[in-house]
């Protein structure tokens, strides 16, 4: 096969190969934000997943310094067949086919070489990640990866082999820390999300079209659907006729939008999908009040959502569930509620705030620039700890 010679790497000091559990193009989460900051010195290889219904890159694309490859495996079955891979002789058999084409790019992109580092976020490829050879393993705790609905009872075992062979840890809340099954002596580092200060503050001046044909006060909420509490949603919807419930972004399931009776039938609730990211601010700033109305679980429970921090930079009131320690922390800025009749009773003085320079000022201490450099600085003190 020849590739143009800008598809090859160039040699540099630092190559990371990341498993996500994410597509770049799919979701803009704290991995896109993270890797987009690195030094120039940095080559990173970034291995996206199959998924049913969206577009695909089994052609190498750049993402910026950041080279982006698709790779089906394990996670891409579909469930009836996928029920098989309890067995572990089926499970070896459905890999090779994925491990064989990310051998194939990590060698032709020229990632190969055991001075690279191994990141971690898609525990599906917890057991090959942790036998390539490397200077460096960490494994990057965003979610608590095993709380997610219809994982199979074997990745507990993939999550635990990987992290007995960590060298260094990142995770968004000290919660989801204390889940984790890591050898004594392993660095960790409490990394929380953040937010593009610029990106979201800064005005922007045209209304996008579906908005100008709201009438009333906009109470919106950006981010992945498949956490919102749509009975919580009824329950505001139906108290405040008045106002229009907007709803952005996408959502794993297929079909999410059509099953969502309690919702998509009331006159004042709205779903736009997924929208560009490039285009976000303009509709988050049109927001009269941003809602985090999320379930509690224990997948909720130890996450660091980054939308708490793209609201506070958009300047706009934030009413939330209590569904998470930084939420808890935010107190200062957001109103938060710890029942869904609270919420929908708070609604009237979340709207009132006007602390816009303060919630700015919140949004301004985590920018992403900043946890970015953080990473990068971790990341390379462990590699010359390791290799003097």
């Amino acid at each position: 096969m020849n590739l143009p010679s800008d598809r090859i790497v160039p040699c540099s000091p630092f190559r990371l190969v990341w498993f996500s559990e994410i597509q770049w193009d799919f979701l803009s989460t704290r991995k896109q934000r993270l890797l987009c900051r690195f030094p120039d010195k940095w080559s990173i290889l970034f291995i996206e997943p199959f998924a049913l219904g969206r577009s695909h890159h089994w052609l190498p694309v750049k993402r910026g310094r950041v080279w982006v490859v698709s790779v089906p495996f394990l996670k891409s079955v579909p469930f009836r067949i996928g029920r098989l891979l309890d067995i572990p002789l089926l499970r070896t058999l459905f890999s090779l086919p994925g491990i064989v084409m990310m051998l194939f790019w990590v060698t032709i992109l020229g990632f190969g070489s055991s001075r690279r580092i191994i990141g971690l976020s898609n525990i599906y490829w917890g057991r090959i990640a942790a036998h390539l050879p490397c200077c460096l393993r960490f494994y990057d705790a965003n979610d608590d990866h095993l709380s997610f609905p219809g994982n199979p009872p074997w990745l507990k075992d993939y999550l635990d082999c990987y992290l007995s062979k960590v060298d260094l840890l990142f995770s968004v809340s000290r919660e989801l820390t204390r889940t984790l099954k890591v050898p004594p002596g392993v660095c960790t580092v409490e990394l929380g999300n953040g937010v593009e200060f610029s990106h979201f503050a800064e005005p922007v001046h045209k209304t996008p079209a579906p908005l100008k044909r709201l009438k009333g006060p906009i109470f919106g909420y950006a981010g992945a659907m498949d956490w919102v509490d749509t009975s919580l949603l009824a329950a505001t919807a139906r108290a405040w006729p008045e106002c229009q419930i907007v709803l952005l972004g996408p959502a794993y399931e297929r079909a999410w939008w059509t099953k969502q009776k309690a919702i998509n039938s009331l006159p004042n609730v709205s779903y736009f999908g997924k929208i560009e990211y490039s285009e976000l601010p303009a509709w988050v700033q049109r927001f009269d009040l941003a809602l985090m109305p999320l379930l509690s679980g224990n997948l909720k429970r130890v996450s660091h959502p980054n939308k708490l921090y793209e609201y506070a930079a958009a300047g706009v009131p934030v009413l939330s569930m209590n569904y998470c320690s930084a939420v808890e922390r935010a107190r200062e800025v957001v109103h938060v509620a710890t029942s869904q009749e609270e919420f929908v009773r708070m609604v009237p003085e979340a709207l009132a705030d006007r602390r816009r320079e303060e919630r700015q000022a919140f949004a301004r201490k985590h920018s992403w620039d900043s946890l970015s450099e953080a990473m990068v600085h971790e990341l390379q003190k462990a590699c010359q700890e390791r290799n003097p």
